[in-house]
């Protein structure tokens, strides 16, 4: 196609408003209307030359200047409000041609006619650039905010005179139109989407801001398209919610709704403007979520207990994006995980023939650590690991851990059990260590060591169990003791490990001490049995007590011992040794046999067996003067020795040598715990964690009052409970017990005229 030529001839530089305005108008109305049939580089610089000469004719020919104005920003007037005026009526049959129109076809003549426009009015806004330049310049310059560019004048005639008219009334038929074919979207039809952005910038573009043209203004966009377009799609999703949840379960529902936030996300950005999407989003999270939240909080726990994580998935995703929606979530969580703990122990006691004290210390734990670990996983992969979920598990733990059908009314038994396992863990030839890594079985002990609120009642049961680890020689390795010790250390301190640390040195030392012992009586030439070794146990470290009852020592080894006891003397002198028979052991060598035996004996089955020396047969009453073991005890050392056929009880309280004794192994144990060491460690355990619990509330009160000087009763009660609460739930009564015995011991005392209030007494 040729390009369009002008028709008329070029005006004069001389030419006045109606000449130039004659010329210039068929360029005008070429560019606005038929701007597809091309216009030429000389019509085009011709008509820029025209607006040019105009601007600056009265100026160059020397005419007067009215006040401050030049004489070319007076014409300048006159040749914007022509232009003005011919964008007014550009629109008649536009707006005649809208009236016939409605919803697609409006919007594609609307489109249409909006890209001829605007693309028109960018080449006004070059063709008229001297005009822009200086005049517009200077009367916005001085305050004429409603003079405009040119290309913000056409927008600006497009918004108030087309668009204006167009959407008069409450119908406002191009949004009317939009927010039709959005809802079309809605219900799976395929639109142009191309067409709906265009029309949706187009608002955009037609806001001003007429103290800032390069600032983007939304007034329009938001007036006549976001706020119809936030009003419709709340009433539509309130209207499918319901419709949807009246047929559909709740699952079906939370997909439905993660698909819509998909499908809205998705519409922001193709053809909305993205500061819509703050409150779009945000209105379909309250129709879509918050409104229907009770009925999926509800349903919540059908969930859990079917493990549909992928519907927990989405429900705690959705509910996340609500304040407070996930709170009664993790209240509920709480609930579960608790009562699915409460149930595992109460399966085991159900099990087991005599309730709660025959439970097995590995069940035990395994299925505390089996909800945790379900529980956790459930966090992990369903919620994220959020913190408050996280908080909510803890919550549960700490509960069913401490409190549960195997503990009874008991705070001290999950502590005891917790510390078994972990001694059996610890030890030699121990198959569960075989069968898997013992560091994560170490590990998994610690997850509910952190959730005991009577961490001293484990320490005590601790340091008990490893005393006799490390006395009877039977630690799988000193590596693993040693991780333990550290993982103790890390959740509880220095303090809280130290006795176990020093139990350590005290071996290191005996050992050396022993080795010592042997040089010197090597160098003497004294007979020793090779295999003698001697542990000296600080009192202060190691949880054992010395024998009740005297206890007479075989004549077979008092010369070992007289020797090491003045041996001992020298390298110590003033130190009084305990000797503590009851954690002793032996081996004894078989003679009277034809096949040789060892038998590893305790020190009392020793007592026992080495009188068959000198005698054939002996009575009850006679091993008990022999020996001094009590007759509670010895009767028990007895029949463990009857049950491995070593003695022979065919008469009552009469016990002989058994001649015909075999063993399919050379060494024989015979050192197993009896019912009197096994009642006395769990007792003496609970009495050394009540005494050592006097001592830390006192110690705790004494601390908190030096620091303080004066402190009310029930604040310093409060501030006591908040330091020891990481070592165990101390009892009020206690504490209170705990005041008094300051108080008589002038450690503290009562402010005078104040009957609740304490001072320190330096």
């Amino acid at each position: 196609m040729a390009p369009a030529v002008a028709s008329r001839t070029m005006p004069s530089k001389t030419a006045d408003l109606d000449e130039t305005w004659a010329f210039l108008s068929e360029g005008v109305d070429l560019i606005m209307t038929r701007l597809e049939a091309g216009l030429s580089f000389p019509d085009y610089s011709n008509f820029y030359t025209a607006v040019y000469n105009y601007c600056t004719s009265t100026r160059m020919s020397g005419k007067s200047l009215e006040g401050n104005r030049a004489g070319a920003n007076l014409v300048g007037a006159d040749l914007y409000s022509k232009l003005n005026l011919y964008l007014v009526h550009h629109f008649s049959p536009m707006v005649d041609k809208c009236d016939s129109l409605q919803d697609i076809d409006l919007l594609r003549y609307y489109a249409a006619e909006w890209e001829r426009y605007t693309t028109g009015a960018n080449y006004l806004n070059r063709l008229f650039t001297y005009l822009n330049r200086y005049w517009v310049k200077r009367e916005r310059d001085e305050g004429k905010k409603t003079v405009y560019p040119i290309y913000t004048l056409a927008l600006s005639q497009w918004k108030d005179v087309f668009f204006t008219q167009i959407q008069n009334g409450e119908e406002r038929k191009i949004t009317t139109a939009v927010l039709r074919l959005i809802t079309q979207q809605r219900n799976g039809e395929t639109i142009d989407q191309g067409l709906a952005k265009k029309v949706i910038d187009s608002f955009v573009s037609l806001g001003l801001d007429g103290t800032d043209l390069n600032k983007e203004c939304l007034d329009v966009y938001k007036s006549d398209f976001e706020g119809p377009f936030l009003a419709t799609t709340e009433d539509y999703y309130k209207k499918e919610s319901e419709a949807f949840l009246a047929a559909n379960s709740v699952s079906d529902y939370l997909r439905k709704v993660e698909e819509r936030l998909r499908e809205e996300e998705d519409r922001v950005e193709r053809y909305l403007h993205t500061k819509t999407r703050k409150d779009l989003i945000s209105k379909c999270d309250d129709v879509l979520i918050r409104q229907h939240a009770e009925l999926m909080w509800d349903s919540f726990q059908t969930l859990l207990d079917f493990d549909k994580d992928e519907d927990l998935q989405r429900m705690y995703a959705l509910l996340a994006r609500i304040p407070e929606g996930l709170e009664p979530l993790r209240k509920r969580f709480e609930t579960h995980a608790k009562a699915a703990g409460l149930s595992a122990i109460s399966k085991l006691v159900e099990a087991s023939d005599s309730g709660a004290d025959a439970i097995d210390a590995k069940a035990y734990v395994d299925a505390l650590l089996e909800v945790h670990r379900k529980s956790s996983e459930l966090v992990a992969r369903s919620f994220k690991s959020e913190a408050g979920f996280a908080a909510s598990l803890d919550k549960a733990c700490r509960e069913f851990v401490n409190r549960n059908a195997g503990t009874g009314s008991s705070s001290t038994k999950s502590p005891e059990m917790i510390a078994k396992h972990a001694d059996m863990l610890l030890r030699k030839n121990n198959k569960m260590a075989e069968e898997e890594d013992l560091e994560g079985a170490l590990n998994r002990v610690m997850i509910l060591f952190k959730y005991l609120e009577d961490k001293d009642v484990f320490q005590t049961f601790y340091t008990t169990k490893l005393s006799k680890r490390l006395i009877h020689g039977v630690s799988a390795s000193d590596e693993s003791e040693a991780s333990m010790i550290s993982k103790l250390k890390e959740v509880c301190g220095f303090e809280y490990t130290n006795k176990l640390q020093r139990m350590f040195t005290d071996m290191s030392l005996s050992k050396d001490l022993t080795d010592s012992f042997k040089d010197r009586m090597t160098q003497n030439h004294d007979d020793i049995d090779i295999t003698f070794s001697i542990m000296v146990l600080g009192t202060n470290f190691w949880p054992l007590n010395p024998p009740a009852h005297e206890f007479m020592i075989p004549i077979e080894i008092v010369p070992t011992y007289d020797r090491f006891q003045k041996y001992y003397q020298t390298k110590h002198s003033g130190r009084k040794l305990a000797w503590l028979w009851n954690y002793s052991k032996n081996e004894l060598r078989t003679n009277y046999l034809n096949q040789k035996y060892i038998l590893m004996t305790s020190s009392y089955q020793m007592a026992v067996l080495l009188q068959y020396n000198r005698n054939e047969t002996m009575s009850l009453d006679e091993l008990v003067a022999a020996t001094s073991i009590t007759k509670d005890i010895m009767t028990q050392v007895l029949a463990l020795l009857v049950k491995a056929k070593i003695l022979v009880n065919e008469e009552s309280e009469q016990y002989d040598l058994n001649p015909n004794f075999k063993s399919k192994k050379i060494r024989v144990n015979l050192n197993l715990p009896i019912k009197a060491d096994l009642k006395a460690e769990s007792a003496d355990v609970l009495k050394a964690v009540d005494e050592d619990r006097k001592y830390v509330i006192q110690a705790t009160i004494v601390r908190i009052m030096k620091a303080r000087k004066t402190m009310k009763n029930q604040t310093l009660i409060q501030e006591v409970i908040s330091q020891i609460s990481q070592r165990f739930a101390p009892k009020i009564p206690d504490i209170k017990k705990a005041i008094e015995t300051l108080l008589e011991k002038e450690y503290i005392e009562r402010v005078d005229g104040s009957k609740d209030t304490f001072a320190y007494v330096a």
